[in-house]
């Protein structure tokens, strides 16, 4: 396994941590959320470091790998802020109640503070919402690890096509420089053709002459011959 796989699979389960955390804050006692706070504080800032060395590994990567984890990084970094907004909303209105929990005591009693505390059936439904949220959290990590896998394949397959390219580029080469050795080969047979044809039109032609030759010196020689007899 990679450093990089290795990254992804603590920032994934550093995610599914820190949502579930967050989905617990609303159903614990000051104390347990102030634990969670500093658990959810620390789980964030290391989850911002994982995300750094993962930008800087990626620089070594080749071109090809570098776009597709840069990809993931992105996509990383957004869920980060997210869950950022969401923990600071949390806080934002768990504060909100205490302050407001305080100032009915102040003002009206602890037997006020106590007609309006939640109710079991209200903590039933904070504790069957946190159950919700971290469910809802394990599929996000689950989908994110399926994410990766299928970019991880999508750039083996661009990979594997950019190889086969560079093989058809080289066979289409190739082919061009046969296909020159072809042409060459044809013009220098054609040449040779014409040569050997010019050479046979000469022989006939000296043939056909030394014929000629050839009977006009034998009538020459049996024509004054004939003559003669006749007379």
């Amino acid at each position: 396994m990679s450093l990089l796989e290795q990254y992804e699979q603590q920032y994934a389960a550093l995610i599914a941590e820190i949502t579930a955390h967050i989905g617990r804050l609303q159903q614990n006692a000051i104390a347990e959320r102030n634990e969670l706070c500093t658990k959810i504080d620390a789980s964030l800032s290391e989850a911002q470091e994982l995300l750094e060395q993962m930008g800087l590994e990626v620089r070594e990567l080749n071109p090809l790998q570098r776009s597709a984890f840069n990809n993931k990084i992105q996509v990383a970094q957004a869920e980060l802020k997210r869950l950022q907004g969401e923990y600071k909303q949390t806080k934002d209105r768990l504060r909100s109640q205490a302050n407001s929990f305080t100032t009915l005591d102040l003002a009206g009693g602890g037997d006020y503070y106590e007609d309006v505390a939640i109710s079991n059936d209200q903590r039933q439904r904070l504790l069957e919402n946190s159950e919700r949220i971290e469910r809802t959290g394990n599929r996000l990590t689950e989908g994110y690890r399926v994410a990766i896998e299928t970019e991880a394949l999508g750039a083996q397959v661009l990979s594997d096509l950019h190889h086969q390219r560079e093989t058809l580029q080289g066979a289409r080469a190739r082919l061009r420089e046969t296909n020159a050795d072809l042409g060459r080969a044809s013009r220098t047979l054609n040449s040779m053709m014409l040569r050997a044809l010019r050479e046979k039109v000469v022989l006939y032609g000296v043939g056909i002459c030394f014929v000629v030759a050839v009977g006009v010196s034998l009538y020459l020689t049996f024509a004054p011959s004939s003559t003669a007899a006749t007379s």
